[in-house]
């Protein structure tokens, strides 16, 4: 085109010589990435997981983009966490973690490890007891994959773990030992010429109005993961936790003993399902041998 000068062939030469330098260059680091995302991987099996994160944090300088590495290292600061522990190195593990799951769901995950990104951080949080944000995200699990039973089961498991606390603190302030049948004792009024004040805090009304949707829909939770499956015992075990502990908010003893009754039935269905499973491994076993 006229008016647009042509390079000199000296600097042209100079200029296709980067490019294909800076192309050059980019294929070996992709190379080295995956090479190190491989030795990340074989230190991750053989249990040196210090090595492995290490590795997969290689990978990621030399290659940004590459899907797994982040999730990789994610899972290895994962493992060497041990909840509950506050040493310095725990803590910095767990919050590493935390990080690179977030920052993996944010690169360019398949939706198969966007899944797997998702229940870790939901696992996470559930283990440090930061029980909101572990339901938050055991959620977002089920709008990704509507089948997935654990992530049901385990926002029961969260319902009965939010209630325990205060259930026994009710209890104990009750005089009610943990075994004594319920429920809770509704409170008593001020006694007459006495002021307002001196009437006894209503516990049971105050748990019921803070609990009972929530064990409600961990209720309802449990009976999803068993539409999913029948023989899911684990989900079982909760119904009846769930069910015991909220009729300590029932309104009477009959209502009390009804719900008893029916969490009981849970125990048995789970008893019975526990050992139809075990029929069916010990002869599947046999038929091996």
């Amino acid at each position: 085109m006229r008016g647009i000068p042509k390079p000199p062939v000296g600097k042209l030469a100079a200029t296709v010589a980067l490019v294909a330098l800076a192309v050059l260059s980019a294929g070996c680091n992709k190379l080295k990435a995956r090479d190190n995302l491989n030795k990340g991987v074989n230190s991750f099996r053989s249990g040196n997981y210090t090595a492995a994160a290490d590795a997969f944090k290689t990978a990621i300088d030399l290659d940004p983009d590459l899907p797994s590495a982040r999730l990789y290292l994610a899972t290895a600061y994962m493992t060497q966490w041990v909840p509950g522990s506050e040493s310095p190195d725990n803590l910095r593990n767990m919050n590493s973690a935390l990080e690179e799951f977030h920052t993996s769901l944010n690169s360019n995950l398949d939706d198969k490890n966007k899944l797997i990104a998702m229940q870790s951080l939901a696992n996470i949080y559930l283990q440090k007891k930061d029980y909101a944000q572990a339901e938050d995200w055991y959620k977002k699990v089920i709008a990704a994959d509507p089948k997935n039973k654990e992530a049901y089961y385990t926002l029961g498991v969260i319902a009965w773990s939010q209630f325990v606390p205060s259930w026994r603190e009710a209890r104990s302030t009750q005089g009610i030992r943990p075994e004594d049948p319920g429920p809770l004792k509704d409170s008593k009024p001020a006694a007459k010429g006495k002021k307002a004040a001196a009437a006894e805090p209503d516990l049971k009304a105050d748990l019921k109005a803070k609990y009972w949707q929530k064990l409600t829909d961990g209720i309802d939770d449990e009976k999803k993961a068993l539409d999913i499956d029948p023989e899911y015992e684990y989900a079982m075990a909760y119904m009846n936790l769930l069910i015991r502990y909220r009729a300590d908010l029932d309104d009477t003893r009959e209502q009390y003993l009804a719900d008893a009754k029916d969490a009981d039935n849970w125990v048995q269905k789970n008893l019975e399902t526990v050992k139809k499973k075990a029929a069916r491994k010990s002869a599947a076993a046999e038929q091996t041998e």
